[in-house]
């Protein structure tokens, strides 16, 4: 994966807007804006069963170029609990797998390896939970499951924490976690939920929270897109 891999999250609200509109088409708008070669979605399902995607999935790819890892649990979500990875042409899948978390708030995790030019990686798309202390649990599970990162790792997604230290300590112990400023709340940003980590076999360039007309309107949450590069 010499050539640099535009890494993306976005809590997309199950397509709800600021101004109290469901514009599934204004969220791909902001997707296909981003340019991303992988994105994390959280919030990319309804939330009662059977779980429908928020964004059609037969429109997706033609209007933003990604498609949707698919997953075996049966539903026509697009990922698992809310949390999707979609990818670009160019990338293939050669494992998958989707997972619960450990909290009394149904949250869960989804994992991908992926490669590009022949080179494998493997990413993690999460939405923690409100609680710190539950949070922390997940972060452990996320941890167990990740192990010792032997295949370089990329984690993304809507951590629902501000302190690198106290709330996301364990994971910045084995992790580099990438801060592109305030993704929270869309309308006047300030706090920095949403993260993208990184193991020691990344390079990190730039990153930043996207901030257009549109991406203000589309969700509470404001994309944040990194490029990194295997060193």
């Amino acid at each position: 994966m010499s050539r640099p891999l535009r890494i993306a999250t976005y809590n997309i609200r199950k397509a709800l807007g600021t101004d109290r509109r469901r514009d599934p088409e204004r969220v791909m708008r902001v997707i296909a804006e981003l340019g991303a070669d992988i994105l994390c979605l959280q919030e990319a399902d309804k939330r009662l069963p059977p779980r429908p995607p928020a964004l059609e999935r037969a429109l997706l790819e033609e209007r933003t170029g990604l498609r949707p890892v698919e997953y075996d649990h049966g539903r026509d979500s697009l990922g698992w609990h809310g949390n999707a990875i979609l990818i670009g042409p160019d990338i293939a899948v050669t494992d998958r797998v989707h997972h619960d978390f450990p909290g009394l708030e149904p949250r869960g995790m989804v994992e991908a390896v992926l490669e590009r030019d022949g080179i494998p990686f493997r990413v993690f798309g999460v939405h923690l939970a409100l609680m710190r202390a539950v949070r922390k649990r997940q972060v452990r599970h996320l941890l167990d499951r990740a192990g010792d990162a032997d295949l370089p790792t990329l984690i993304a997604g809507d951590f629902n924490e501000r302190s690198l230290g106290e709330g996301l300590g364990s994971l910045a112990r084995h992790y580099r976690i990438l801060t592109g400023g305030p993704t929270y709340h869309s309308r006047r940003p300030v706090f920095g939920l949403d993260r993208i980590a990184i193991s020691d076999h990344f390079d990190a360039g730039e990153i930043g929270a996207v901030m257009t007309e549109d991406s203000r309107l589309a969700s509470d949450h404001l994309p944040l897109l990194a490029e990194v590069s295997l060193g």
